[in-house]
């Protein structure tokens, strides 16, 4: 949980993210390091953000593995923010729909994660905002 939090605050902050967001795919995601969670598919969830191997076969070219992604730590939070970010900037519709495009882009499927991000992050905005002032950031 306390890698969760940390490394999620953080990545949003590094990537200019809303922090509420980035905690409730956390949240959703459930994954612990070093975990590989096999797909009917063929594909591998791996991870504490379930990425998945077919989206990481696109990001080799640039040294990124299914191993980094699954090791503890906040490497896996930086990656998802950045890619929460290219959502957010490229993709067309509000910013649930954007975020839920992280989990697909397939209709059915967005909606049904956008729905359950809609869900969580208010209970991540209250956590915010009971430790930190969003006025100061103290």
């Amino acid at each position: 949980m306390q890698e969760r939090v940390v490394c999620s605050i953080t990545a949003a902050i590094k990537y200019e993210i809303p922090a509420n967001i980035l905690l409730a795919i956390a949240e959703k995601g459930g994954g612990k390091p070093g975990q590989w969670v096999r797909n009917s598919n063929g594909t591998h969830d791996v991870g504490s953000l379930h990425f998945n191997t077919a989206y990481l076969q696109d990001l080799s070219r640039y040294g990124i593995t299914a191993d980094h992604v699954a090791q503890a730590g906040c490497y896996a939070y930086d990656l998802a923010a950045w890619r929460v970010r290219q959502h957010i900037k490229n993709d067309r519709g509000d910013i649930w729909t954007k975020a839920a495009n992280y989990h697909s882009r397939t209709p059915e499927y967005n909606s049904k994660y956008r729905a359950d991000l809609i869900a969580r992050a208010p209970k991540w905005t209250d956590w915010l905002e009971e430790r930190f002032d969003a006025k100061t950031g103290n």
